[in-house]
């Protein structure tokens, strides 16, 4: 089924559901709301499809999908074409063939239409004055914002404004609120809890329903809160040092709850299979949780080896709390510190703080693989070769680039050599797992095995395996 349903006698696209009954012969299908507007259809405003995120779960090769993937991280933001294809190895206009051939749109028309949907949601979510809507969104100046609304929406950011309804404007104290939808169902507290159980103290907390954490923008402080919203959505609350970009930051936050995930797909794809099926039918919702910073995460992944999760948090934030950045005024929600860049931890002396040398070793190697680009954690490398790069840092190992990769939003990233998911195994199979057996099972499981091994950790009581 397509993600959008455009209708020629009207010029209008709308999404699934919407009340519009339409001839079949009639609908034209597209999978991004990007290609129809390219096409030269407008948003329906019964529906409002500009306030889901305009990019969905793609039918599309591999490589299409990564290129997709760096666009949504502002690959275009700051760059052109033909960089974002020298990122994929392949010329611009080959790139822009691939995209045209598969989402009927070119990756700058992707990425304009992008910055659009977010500022029309900025301008019905907050009273942010239009020039701070324009650099938010990704816009390099008020005009480019008006000419993309008007060629998206048909009207003016004003005139937008003008029409939001009396719900959208979601109050904000002192900061920003946002609406952050998603596909339901989602297992908020399952993952809040693994989240919980994993953050690093002082940069990030799980306390009283919410996630909360600093940020670097720019170099300079800012906190995130994520909580529910609704069934369909999660409310971000930000208090940033300026909003330039914040395109970018909402961005990486939906990350950290995996609101992006094609979780249907997924789904529906293991439902058939006897062991993972009666996971995916108990917790439709549950997810591979994200993060907000792969390299923070991959730290924390390092401190873990043969540690268990308490000591491997407690560690970590020793190392956030001697390198990191000092954030006065944030005790009361547990925050303290920044966590330390790659930059910083590449030279750092990580002594007296409890890490064996060989682990405080692989923590530098890793610092300075990430620094120097030896390592690219921008989902824009297949799998393997990902995995091949973090993998080869000394002190790292498969189980490590592969629980990193599932962090990242990776949907086959197994460890199979994780302990968690080969007791899991074993207690359903009441015999012992290697890392081989668990490979070889998950086998079956491809391409979602990340999704199982969330669901092996988090499940509780043994696991049925009927084949």
């Amino acid at each position: 089924m397509s993600n959008f349903s455009a209708v020629v006698t009207t010029g209008i696209y709308c999404r699934p559901g919407c009340a519009g009954r339409p001839l079949p012969e009639n609908v034209r299908p597209f999978d991004l709301a990007a290609a129809a507007e390219a096409a030269g259809y407008r948003a329906c405003l019964r529906c409002r499809p500009y306030r889901t995120e305009p990019i969905a779960h793609l039918a599309a090769p591999e490589l299409v999908c990564r290129a997709v993937q760096l666009v949504l991280g502002g690959a275009l933001d700051g760059g052109t074409e033909d960089d974002l294809g020298a990122r994929l190895a392949i010329s611009a206009r080959h790139l822009r063939r691939l995209f045209g051939e598969h989402l009927g749109v070119t990756p700058d028309q992707l990425a304009r239409s992008r910055r659009a949907h977010f500022a029309r949601r900025l301008l019905d979510d907050t009273d942010l004055p239009v020039v701070d809507v324009a650099f938010a969104s990704g816009f390099g100046s008020v005009r480019q914002l008006n000419r993309a609304c008007r060629d998206v929406f048909r009207a003016a950011p004003g005139e937008l404004r003008a029409r939001r309804r009396s719900r959208d404007r979601l109050a904000a104290d002192g900061g920003l609120a946002l609406r952050l939808p998603f596909q339901p169902p989602l297992e908020w507290e399952a993952m809040l809890a693994y989240l919980r159980a994993r953050a690093i103290a002082g940069v990030e907390s799980a306390a009283g329903g919410a996630y909360r954490r600093t940020v670097r923008v720019d170099g300079d402080p800012g906190v995130l809160e994520l909580a529910p919203g609704g069934p369909d959505h999660l409310v971000l609350r930000a208090h940033l040092p300026h909003w330039e970009g914040l395109i970018h930051v909402v961005q990486r936050a939906r990350r950290i709850f995996a609101l992006d995930a094609d979780v249907e797909s997924a789904n529906r794809h293991l439902d058939a299979d006897p062991a993972a099926g009666p996971l995916v039918r108990a917790r439709p919702g549950l997810r591979p949780p994200g993060m907000w910073d792969p390299f923070e995460t991959g730290v924390r992944a390092i401190v873990g080896q043969q540690v268990s999760v308490a000591g491997a948090g407690t560690l970590t934030a020793r190392i956030a709390a001697r390198h990191g950045t000092p954030v006065p005024g944030l005790e009361a929600m547990g925050l303290t510190h920044l966590f330390p860049p790659a930059e910083v931890l590449a030279e750092a002396d990580l002594g007296g703080l409890g890490l064996t040398t060989s682990r405080a070793a692989a923590i530098g190697a890793f610092a300075r693989a990430v620094a120097d680009g030896a390592v690219r954690l921008d989902r824009g490398s297949p799998l393997d070769e990902l995995v091949e790069s973090i993998a080869a840092v000394p002190g790292l190992g498969p189980w490590t680039a592969h629980y990193l990769a599932l962090r990242m939003g990776e949907p086959d990233a197994f460890p199979a050599a994780d302990l968690g998911v080969r007791r899991a195994l074993a207690a359903a199979l009441d015999r012992p797992v290697t890392a081989r057996d668990a490979a070889a099972l998950a086998e079956a499981w491809r391409p979602w095995r990340a999704h199982v091994a969330i669901h092996l950790w988090l499940t509780p009581g043994p696991v049925i395996l009927t084949r």
